[in-house]
């Protein structure tokens, strides 16, 4: 990996100044609505792994749909719009057979400097555990197309890579990817959160693993970074993590901080959020600012029947 070169303009944070930043920004499902239903109830049925973007008075979403193991796995990633955040419109859907992968997993949607739009795509490899990233460019939402997609983070034979979470700051792109051994069979769901920076968000210079799960805690297995807000005073994460293999698909939401984003400390001895409901399930927690100085969240959920639903919140700024 390269050597780590800091963002400009982050100080160190101290822990009471992440703690206030970060106390009204955890979900609470008691507060949420439904956004998007799974497509079937049950165990394995999902429909989750939410990235917003607001613009031009909308709320455009990018999400995955998933089957249980055996029955495809994640089959689509859906394009939709919502004037109100709550319900929306499909405009486009990209299946795994249109993206020649044997799983999707959560997509980053991005709109570029110049007006453009970016789908990266987390496909996983055919007959592998390994995972890659590719990426697809329009000028509209609407209108991505999967034969024109590029690979943007192809992983190698030891790493798969995939969830990437995506926020442009002064001129740099800043990248978050869940990052997964592939040497040893039986640990290949174990994840660390690594960190890259780009110019153009198309070739990425790794700076090395960002985030890592603590042993015998409740991230121990595992630690996906879902979220990141860059503030006046450093970095404040939010994270998907696991205590074992067993939780894979269950994961919890944490809180991390830093005074830069490649080095990252989990905060607190339990998750800052939780599903009531079997496993207790709340992952991919995507944040989004809206003009209004409010703030919208989203989030997959397990449910009690063991299907996941995409919820969401609004956060009210007064």
């Amino acid at each position: 990996m390269d050597a780590f070169r800091p963002a400009p303009n982050l100080v160190p944070m101290s822990i009471e100044q992440s703690a206030s930043r970060s106390a009204a920004l955890p979900p609470a499902p008691v507060h949420s609505a439904v956004a998007v239903a799974p497509p079937a109830p049950g165990e394995g049925h999902w429909a989750g792994a939410p990235s917003a973007v607001a613009h031009d008075g909308r709320i455009y979403l990018a999400y995955r749909l998933r089957r249980p193991v055996g029955q495809g796995r994640g089959h689509t990633v859906v394009v939709a719009r919502s004037a109100d955040g709550e319900r929306f419109e499909t405009l486009l859907t990209i299946t795994r057979e249109e993206m020649d992968t044997e799983s999707l997993e959560r997509p980053a949607l991005v709109r570029t400097p110049e007006g453009r739009w970016r789908l990266y795509l987390s496909c996983a490899t055919t007959g592998t555990k390994h995972w890659r990233v590719e990426m697809i460019e329009a000028d509209d939402p609407a209108r991505f197309d999967s034969r024109s997609r590029t690979t943007v983070l192809p992983g190698d034979p030891k790493t798969g890579v995939k969830d990437p979470v995506i926020v442009r700051r002064d001129g740099v792109w800043h990248l978050w990817a869940s990052c997964h051994p592939l040497a040893d069979p039986d640990h290949t769901d174990r994840m660390v959160t690594d960190y890259a920076t780009s110019a153009d968000g198309l070739e990425w210079t790794w700076h090395g693993t960002a985030l890592s799960g603590r042993p015998g805690a409740w991230d121990g297995r595992g630690v996906r970074i879902s979220a990141v807000r860059f503030t006046d005073d450093g970095v404040l994460a939010f994270y998907d993590g696991r205590a074992s293999a067993q939780e894979n698909y269950e994961e919890r939401t944490g809180i991390a901080v830093g005074a830069d984003p490649a080095d990252l400390t989990p905060q607190g001895d339990a998750p800052a959020a939780v599903s009531p409901h079997r496993g207790g399930g709340l992952r991919y927690l995507d944040i989004v600012d809206l003009p209004n100085g409010d703030v919208r969240l989203y989030y997959e959920y397990t449910r009690a029947d063991g299907a996941h639903e995409l919820r969401t919140e609004l956060r009210r700024s007064a």
